[in-house]
């Protein structure tokens, strides 16, 4: 991000929130904001040559945006450089500090700047922590082009916005900053301070992956090492540890990062790979998830995608649940980890799941239908009288402990639901029902 003077001149048109206040020390990750679209760093398929808004800009065309990506990646300063860029005067709101009235305000500045020939970009940050009612506030002014609005979401503009704005809204998505990014982005740093960051190759491997894709917390973290006086040891991994905070990881345990880390666990392990799914386990775990709810879908897990390919995997799954419990964390964790790995490796099936689906939607069909009378018990004389019972063969008198009768209730077909595979323990199965519906055909040729 090059360098921007204290003293540059203010370029959308409106006062900066933070214009009023005195000339002063700016951070870092401030002074080496971009002064034009093309300097951002990391969003080329938005803004390179061919990028979505690149694109828009040479149309003349700016609808109303939602910029949807994490911290650190560049939605303000992309938001504040559109508006220059589209000769748009830049109003900037927080959702976490406005309300009302301060949307009103914002609305009828808007309106007199139309009313001089001059059109609004109002920005607002944390756009999804506004209300519904609030979020509704927007759709006149959108619709009518008193302002565009730009919006700014670290979470799922899916469940965090009204369906009503996001209609009226095109959803840009902001990739996290790959490492090719960081790198660039501490280049800049040095170039603008001319000096080196003191550490080793090594060192500055780890700088970046700390800052896991935010540029501004990297940004931050080289401001603290070029504080550093000149002349001393570079620093290695070690030591740059020992000076520095590594960057929380990114996880909202009620929010979409919550579901986007449970579904890469379930599919890895449903794609019979032992080490991404621990890694996705792991992942959980660091980003302070409860292990019993992890324990739960795992147990799920075991029901829906092993089955009866392995009949051990759901007992396993329940033995481990109940080991997390009597020992707790972090000791009872590694009992979650071995289920893991016997979960990803275990030969899989839902060919149970399945056929509970088609048992249900039959069930709903076929409404109240009888069972036949010959499995219905008969305690009373009645019932006795009625036929209940009657012709009832015992399984386990009949040759080879198989009667083939029929149980299914009358004026309804034998259905085939259960379709085992020929994987694990299931190619069992698969072949006694075989051998059960050759028994079935025999008998019901001779009755």
């Amino acid at each position: 991000m090059a360098a921007r003077r204290d003293d540059a001149p203010d370029l959308f048109g409106d006062p900066e929130p933070h214009a009023a206040q005195p000339a002063g020390p700016r951070p870092l990750a401030d002074r080496l904001r971009p002064r034009a679209l093309a300097e951002v760093i990391g969003q080329d398929h938005l803004l390179g040559p061919a990028g979505t808004l690149t694109l828009m800009l040479a149309r003349g065309t700016l609808p109303s945006l939602i910029l949807w990506g994490p911290p650190g990646v560049g939605k303000t300063t992309i938001a504040r450089l559109l508006a220059e860029a589209a000769g748009l005067s830049f109003h900037a709101l927080s959702a976490v500090f406005s309300g009302v009235a301060d949307l009103k305000r914002a609305f009828d500045d808007a309106r007199d700047r139309r009313r001089k020939g001059r059109g609004t970009l109002l920005f607002v940050d944390e756009i999804h922590r506004f209300n519904r009612a609030q979020q509704d506030g927007f759709l006149p002014v959108v619709e009518d082009g008193t302002v565009t609005l730009v919006g700014a979401t670290t979470e799922n503009p899916s469940f965090a916005l009204n369906g009503a704005l996001l209609s009226r809204c095109q959803v840009l998505v902001l990739k996290r900053l790959d490492d090719d990014a960081m790198e660039r982005l501490l280049a800049r740093a040095e170039a603008a301070e001319d000096r080196t960051l003191p550490l080793t190759p090594e060192a500055r491997a780890s700088l970046r992956a700390m800052a896991d894709g935010d540029g501004r917390y990297l940004l931050n973290m080289a401001e603290q090492l070029l504080a550093i006086p000149p002349g001393g040891e570079a620093l290695d991994p070690v030591a740059l540890a020992n000076l520095l905070a590594k960057r929380a990881a990114l996880y909202d345990k009620d929010r979409e990062e919550h579901f986007n880390l449970i579904s890469a666990l379930h599919k890895s392990m449903r794609g019979s790979d032992p080490d991404a799914a621990l890694y996705w386990f792991a992942r959980m775990l660091t980003g302070g998830e409860d292990p019993r709810y992890i324990a739960r879908r795992l147990t799920r897990f075991a029901a829906e995608d092993v089955g009866m390919a392995d009949p051990r995997a759901l007992p396993l799954a329940v033995a481990a649940w109940e080991t997390y419990e009597r020992l707790g964390s972090p000791e009872g964790e590694l009992a979650l980890a071995q289920l893991v790995v016997h979960l990803a490796t275990a030969p899989k099936s839902n060919a149970v799941y399945a056929a509970f689906g088609a048992a249900m939607r039959a069930a709903k069909e076929t409404g109240s239908l009888m069972p036949p009378s010959h499995i219905l018990n008969a305690p009373t004389k009645l019932m006795q009288e009625l036929g209940y019972g009657a012709g009832y063969e015992y399984d386990h008198n009949a040759e080879e402990g198989f009667s083939g009768a029929d149980y299914w209730p009358e004026g309804m077909e034998r259905r085939r639901f259960y379709a085992p595979t020929e994987r694990g323990a299931e190619a069992a199965v698969a072949a006694r029902l075989r051998e059960w519906d050759q028994l079935r055909a025999r008998r019901a040729r001779k009755r």
